[in-house]
């Protein structure tokens, strides 16, 4: 096979490089020390020079020529007319590589950084990392204790991976990274733990929006924190991180607490306002809830995220804000496009990057990792370490993790039923007493928002069928279909409905389709999964 040619690009040391007569061979030299390794062949010397040195290029040229025959040198004309001017030399220096025939299938490519200004090495390190001059970098040095002879050569890959200590290294801060986005917690759902992998790889490289859905209580809030602490500690970000819940704002008042809005521009307009916008500007901008945006704010926002300028309310100049955005939702945006409801150039801008985060009952393994953090958590905020009895964590866990626990506020559910067990514990053990009281509660609390939830299904299955159809219906079977639609829309699977409608039933089956179950019993009134999402 074939080897490549080796090609090199160097600058001409206007200094180090110079030298008269018989004496210059006395004194090293760094272009032609380049050609004298013995075991660093070189087939072609581009040799990069300003038009006022042509001459010092020729006896280089020369010198080469005497010292390695096999080295073809290609004088190339570079001229700059500050070589400390970063803008112009990083232009020059751009422009000369584009324009280069680059053939890496025959040739390899090593880039001289010893010469020239210290600007125009930083421009040749930064033109070979991003790989627009597609090579490794070539740094040599002058022999110890003589004035003359070849010196040394250091061979630089920027491919930072093939060194195992520092691929060691950005492995462990990865890794360090994703248990921080976690808090620490060793969640075990197979899932959760790839989503929050590939959210580490986005939040560390990129500065684009982000949206996390999922529903209420799964903890986006939490999480967008912990990416503005992660992007802060990177020195990615080093603004505030400000977070609004677009659900508590409506009208002028959601117009002004994120755009701002000068004194007079509206009735108790008494004093300008900034925004939230502003107050974000080198930070983070958390919107959670962005689906309850009006079509309004919808507009400005984009413009603000595409242009990161905004006219705040009554102001008749505009502002600027440059500001990572993160959008949470427990809504399904794509639908409210299609109702008109959001704007589909915004949904389009915000959902780059998407990531669903599962709910609570969707991850029942990292229940039990979850309780020791709420009790630790409590154990800060109190100063009181709380544990349970043997049996009362038994207990817990099993109900917790049973097809019983609805968790239907996720997180909140959790963390709330932890902080009152051990508000009311004694001694600091949470007993069995303690624990059925709060067990009691919850079966309550989730009863309730059955009954509220059952009562209103038959909307659902009006919304689904039709009034016609609807009307066709025993009293018995419209019940009955209403909490299969109702289970269906709060799934993000129809494998996951069929597990929450068959949890009992499929418990004391050897083999269970649960999916297959749901989509018979759907087809009876003539629906699909794509049906019961509708609405």
């Amino acid at each position: 096979m074939k080897s490549k040619r080796t090609v090199a690009f160097s600058l001409l040391g206007t200094t180090l490089d110079a030298g008269k007569g018989a004496g210059r061979w006395s004194h090293w030299r760094p272009t032609v020390s380049i050609c004298q390794h013995e075991d660093l062949l070189i087939d072609r010397l581009i040799l990069l020079h300003g038009r006022s040195h042509s001459k010092l290029a020729k006896c280089i040229s020369d010198d080469i020529r005497l010292v390695s025959p096999e080295t073809e040198v290609v004088p190339q004309i570079l001229d700059f007319t500050d070589p400390w001017d970063f803008e112009e030399v990083f232009s020059t220096l751009l422009d000369f590589s584009e324009q280069f025939p680059f053939n890496q299938e025959e040739e390899d490519y090593l880039v001289n950084i010893t010469t020239g200004t210290h600007v125009a090495q930083i421009c040749l390190f930064l033109l070979t990392e991003a790989r627009q001059m597609p090579g490794r970098l070539l740094q040599t040095g002058p022999p110890k204790g003589k004035k003359g002879g070849v010196g040394s050569y250091y061979i630089v890959d920027l491919d930072l991976s093939k060194y195992d200590s520092i691929a060691m290294r950005f492995e462990k801060r990865s890794k360090d990274d994703i248990s921080f986005l976690k808090a620490g917690i060793e969640t075990r759902n197979a899932e959760f733990n790839s989503f929050i992998e590939r959210l580490e790889k986005v939040a560390s490289r990129s500065a684009e929006p982000i949206m996390l859905t999922g529903p209420t209580g799964a903890g986006k809030s939490t999480l967008a924190k912990r990416i503005y602490e992660l992007k802060r500690n990177r020195r990615v970000i080093s603004g505030n991180f400000v977070e609004v819940n677009c659900a508590t704002i409506r009208g002028d008042a959601a117009m002004s607490a994120l755009f701002g809005h000068k004194k007079g521009a509206f009735t108790g307009a008494v004093t300008d306002r900034k925004g939230l916008l502003r107050a974000a500007d080198g930070g983070l901008l958390f919107l959670d809830e962005v689906g309850e945006l009006g079509l309004d704010e919808q507009a400005m926002l984009l413009r603000a995220i595409e242009e990161k300028t905004f006219l705040p309310v009554g102001a008749d100049r505009e502002e600027q804000s440059a500001f990572q955005l993160i959008c949470g939702t427990n809504r399904d945006l794509q639908y409210e496009v299609s109702k008109g409801n959001f704007r589909e150039d915004l949904l389009s801008r915000i959902n780059l990057w998407t990531f669903r985060m599962p709910g609570l009952k969707d991850r029942p393994e990292d229940i039990e990792p979850n309780v020791q953090y709420e009790l630790d958590r409590y154990a800060r905020d109190t100063g009181k370490r709380i544990t349970f009895n043997k049996e009362a964590r038994e207990r817990f866990l099993s109900f917790a993790m049973s097809p019983e626990a609805a968790w239907k506020a996720n997180f909140r559910d959790l963390g709330g039923a932890l902080t009152r067990m051990s508000t009311l514990s004694k001694g600091g053990r949470i007993t069995v007493d303690v624990l059925m009281e709060e067990v009691e509660r919850l079966r309550q609390l989730w009863g309730q928002d059955s009954r509220l939830n059952r009562s209103d299904t038959a909307h659902i299955v009006e919304e689904v069928l039709g009034s016609e159809r609807t009307s066709q219906l025993d009293l018995f079977d419209k019940a009955q279909l209403g909490e299969v639609l109702r289970v269906c829309k709060e799934s993000k699977s129809l494998s996951q409905a069929g597990r929450t409608l068959f949890a009992v039933s499929r418990s004391k089956k050897k083999s269970a389709n649960d999916a297959d179950r749901l989509t018979k019993y759907l087809k009876k009134y003539g629906l699909s999964w794509a049906d019961s999402q509708i609405g």
